[in-house]
């Protein structure tokens, strides 16, 4: 894992603060901004810079491709995770007839686009128990009319990861004609996948990758390629865009690759290919290990102060994220904001995002200002 030495030159902006909101906005390493630098010498090259634009695309997308266990070509980005499921929802083109099942602790983009469809298919919400989901709970809801589950492997809102093995089995065997959606926005940079089996992957890119803002990763294996190739206009994404018929049809690339409708946004692609190469050189695996203790030990304090995680922390199935809900949210939040100590307050709960770059010394001043604030007066 990283030295002292390697922390204070990779994460400058790490010095004097402990950091504990990646689940909301990453600390990029030093890195993704000579990348930044480095598309800004190309774009200074006007058209000549374009083949250095399009070679760091190509080579983000082979290190996204590996990042997610799949091959180049099933690869592709768009601008953010809401644009991914617009465009997912184009390729399904659902209607009335047709049921999508999502998850109450799912982000609003991975929701939302079945709602605000014109003709929206049947939406039925797969309700967590106890701060998790449960496969047992799922199976009532599927059926030969689900068209597609959605779901994240990480939640944003409590850190419950999900169990994948059963979830999965349990969609292929109750809900013959679904296609499994899964965002690993809050799991893709920081634990080890588990998500074989998924039809599409979505990941954006300013969370755990250690990115900027304005790309998303899109993940179609080739099997479903032509299941799941969008319905939008544009150009970038066709086979024909310049070509003598390009006014009577257009012809799209198939799967991933017609996720990316227009000019990629090479800046956040320069940053992403610099940030998951570097996230690849430590290894998420090494991540893991040094962070996971990280949290265990702040699950832990917190039970002893008598404040239960939204979400049970299984280290058999870890996340990166513990959240918990108290009446004194906003004068903890204040009192650690004052000690800089960087966690999410949102609506009563707070949320606390460890990740590699996380020391010992980061829990300790967390728990320092928690430890008399938690218990209620």
């Amino acid at each position: 894992m990283l030295t002292p030495e390697d922390r204070a030159r990779d994460f400058p902006a790490l010095s004097g603060i402990s950091y504990l909101n990646t689940a909301a906005e990453s600390i990029p390493p030093r890195c993704v901004g000579d990348a930044i630098q480095a598309y800004w010498n190309d774009k200074l090259r006007g058209m000549k810079g374009r083949d250095a634009h399009f070679a760091q695309v190509e080579a983000c997308r082979e290190i996204s491709a590996r990042m997610l266990g799949l091959s180049t070509a099933e690869v592709s980005f768009c601008s953010c995770s809401s644009e991914a499921y617009n465009l997912l929802a184009s390729a399904l083109d659902l209607g009335p007839e047709d049921e999508v099942v999502v998850s109450d602790l799912d982000f609003p983009a991975g929701a939302t686009p079945w709602l605000r469809a014109a003709h929206p298919p049947e939406t039925r919400l797969w309700r967590a128990s106890d701060g998790a989901l449960d496969a047992r709970h799922l199976i009532p809801l599927l059926n030969e009319r689900t068209k597609l589950v959605q779901v994240s492997l990480v939640s944003f809102y409590n850190g419950h990861r999900l169990l994948w093995k059963p979830f999965h089995e349990a969609v292929r065997r109750y809900a013959p004609n679904a296609l499994i959606s899964v965002d690993v926005t809050q799991a893709l940079g920081r634990v080890v996948l588990d998500c074989d089996g998924a039809d599409i992957i979505i990941s954006s890119t300013h969370k755990w990758t250690l990115g900027i803002h304005g790309g998303c990763i899109i993940g179609v294996p080739q099997a479903g390629a032509e299941r799941l190739t969008t319905h939008a206009g544009g150009w970038f994404h066709l086979q024909n865009a310049f070509e003598a018929d390009r006014f009577q049809h257009a012809e799209p690339k198939k799967g991933a690759a017609s996720f990316s409708v227009g000019m990629p946004n090479f800046v956040a692609l320069y940053a992403l290919n610099a940030s998951l190469r570097y996230l690849e050189g430590i290894g998420i695996a090494n991540i893991a290990a040094h962070a996971d203790p990280l949290v265990c030990e702040v699950d832990k304090a917190l039970r002893d102060y008598g404040v239960t995680p939204m979400c049970a922390w299984d280290a058999a199935n870890p996340s990166g994220i513990l959240a918990f809900q108290h009446n004194r949210c906003g004068e903890i939040h204040a009192v650690l904001e004052r000690d800089h100590i960087h966690v999410m307050h949102h609506a009563g709960r707070i949320r606390i995002a460890i990740h590699g770059y996380n020391t010992h010394k980061d829990v300790v001043n967390l728990l320092r200002v928690l430890e008399p604030l938690s218990r209620t007066v």
